[in-house]
């Protein structure tokens, strides 16, 4: 085997897998979402934070050399030798550090002594007593005291710190979010050993579904739950789409989930995000849109189900 001096290697070392499919390889670089990249050739190779993984296999690396080596299966010589020379003939641009913004500190609105207007008001829409005793008991849900009562929706990390809140009035139309709210971690329900992922427009939508599988029988926490922090709106051009920033994290966090099943509205918007949302993840999962067999939203379909009143607010704008 050719000799290579320490100090080349250590050059080539120093080059990142996300610089080197940039400046030599651009066409093999797919955009994900976020700061996230793939690869063309393998959908499941995730480019992020300096480093990369290639999740069906289970091996990643920071460098363009663990790259070339443990992907392509490129000698260690010959690797070293392709990204040196090439650096040599045309110098490497490299993208600007990232200026870190400080970290968002969520600023949760204080909790009522009880939520007993949360529960009349999530009750009146048809949510499970089990479902939302659930919500209140690990945090996800509670309801605010002061002169306004609302219900307040909380997503959780994975390690379980609350990280995003969305406000719901009850008895109004107000709709917000809490300063300081991250929506890569919008409300979800995550599951203990589960490869499917089931995908909402709302809070209320997932409450829903989940309502709807104990009426059936099912075991309403057997699969991930996951909203959105906000409507999602593709672009003109929709394989330009980015993914959402709350599943593009969620996916990262959860790397078993091999199955997504859309549960978005039964309107326009919401046929065009299924759609966007199928044309720009990648294809090593497996996708299925299933719109509400009846009404806009699960929530509707639950109503209708129940033969109670469907709760309307102008223009069915959508509980965040």
């Amino acid at each position: 085997m050719p000799y290579i001096p320490s100090e080349v290697v250590a050059k080539a070392k120093e080059m990142d897998l996300l610089t080197y499919l940039k400046n030599y390889e651009p066409g093999e670089l797919v955009h994900f979402g976020g700061s996230t990249y793939c690869t063309r050739t393998h959908d499941s190779l995730k480019i992020s934070n300096g480093k990369w993984c290639w999740f069906s296999r289970g091996i990643g690396g920071k460098t363009a050399l663990d790259y070339l080596i443990k992907v392509r299966e490129i000698p260690f010589t010959e690797a070293v030798e392709m990204i040196v020379g090439q650096a040599a003939a045309h110098p490497p641009t490299y993208e600007p550090a990232a200026k870190k913004d400080a970290p968002k500190m969520l600023l949760l609105p204080p909790a009522s002594r009880c939520a007993t207007h949360a529960i009349s008001y999530l009750s009146g829409r048809g949510i499970d007593s089990e479902v939302i005793d659930f919500c209140i008991s690990t945090g996800r849900l509670y309801e605010s005291s002061g002169r306004y009562h609302n219900v307040v929706f909380v997503g959780h990390d994975q390690y379980g710190k609350a990280r995003y809140a969305n406000l719901r009035g009850i008895g109004s139309d107000f709709k917000g979010e809490c300063n300081g709210s991250d929506k890569r971690f919008s409300f979800n329900i995550p599951a203990e050993s589960s490869r499917i992922l089931h995908l909402f427009e709302s809070a209320i939508d997932l409450l829903s579904f989940a309502t709807i599988r104990k009426l059936n029988g099912m075991d309403w926490r057997k699969d991930h739950l996951l909203s959105l922090a906000g409507v999602y709106q593709p672009r003109e051009k929709i394989e330009e789409s980015a993914v959402p920033l709350a599943l593009t994290q969620y996916l990262r966090d959860h790397p078993e989930i091999k199955t997504m099943i859309l549960r978005l509205d039964n309107d326009r918007a919401g046929r065009l995000a299924a759609k966007a949302l199928m044309a720009v993840l990648p294809k090593d999962y497996s996708i299925d849109a299933r719109f509400p067999p009846r009404g806009k939203d699960y929530n509707d379909c639950l109503c209708m189900h129940l033969g109670i009143p469907i709760t309307r607010s102008k223009e069915k704008n959508k509980e965040r």
